[in-house]
């Protein structure tokens, strides 16, 4: 998937009631994804398949949520989080994820999956003030590394002083 696509600034909608569904294996690879997912990103279903589903993944989204995101789901937990993602077309859509490992019969996780729904335009802007300081915190660090475990060290700072789990925080949003 090409990664420097151009950025229209213009938001895309979900339905209310829509529902994307994507599937991924161990590495993150889309094995996948339903139609809504194919329409709200722009792209085909023989676009997506065995991609890295990072491929989605807009500037403007902080790294540290999405290390918080794996860490949760290879640890065997499920994890909601509001998500910003590019289209093809440059165009970006919120959505409020809900991410899953999934297990073999023995309890082995063999890949994830994920349900993701329109959050409230409340949600957006409240998570969007938070991914702002966030991305902030990201650009002072002398790497893209130490930006995403800088940004994850604040957002664990955040919470603790909220005394609240970051699924709390999110769902409360």
């Amino acid at each position: 998937m090409k990664k420097d696509l151009f950025l229209t600034g213009k938001q895309r909608d979900m339905k209310d009631g829509d529902i994307i569904v994507s599937k991924t294996n161990l590495k993150g690879h889309v094995v996948y994804g339903n139609d809504v997912f194919c329409d709200i990103a722009g792209y085909t279903v023989s676009e997506i398949m065995g991609t890295p589903h990072s491929f989605l993944r807009h500037p403007d989204m902080p790294r540290c949520v999405f290390k918080l995101l794996w860490d949760s789901i290879q640890a065997g937990k499920e994890i909601f989080a509001y998500v910003v993602n590019r289209a093809k077309n440059g165009d970006h859509y919120w959505v409020m994820a809900h991410v899953t490992p999934s297990f073999d019969p023995t309890g082995n996780i063999i890949g994830y999956h994920s349900n993701r729904r329109k959050p409230s335009n409340s949600a957006i802007n409240a998570i969007s003030s938070l991914y702002k300081t966030l991305k902030q915190v990201e650009s002072n660090s002398a790497n893209p590394k130490d930006g995403m475990q800088a940004g994850y060290e604040h957002l664990i700072k955040i919470l603790n002083e909220k005394n609240i789990s970051y699924d709390e925080f999110i769902l409360s949003i």
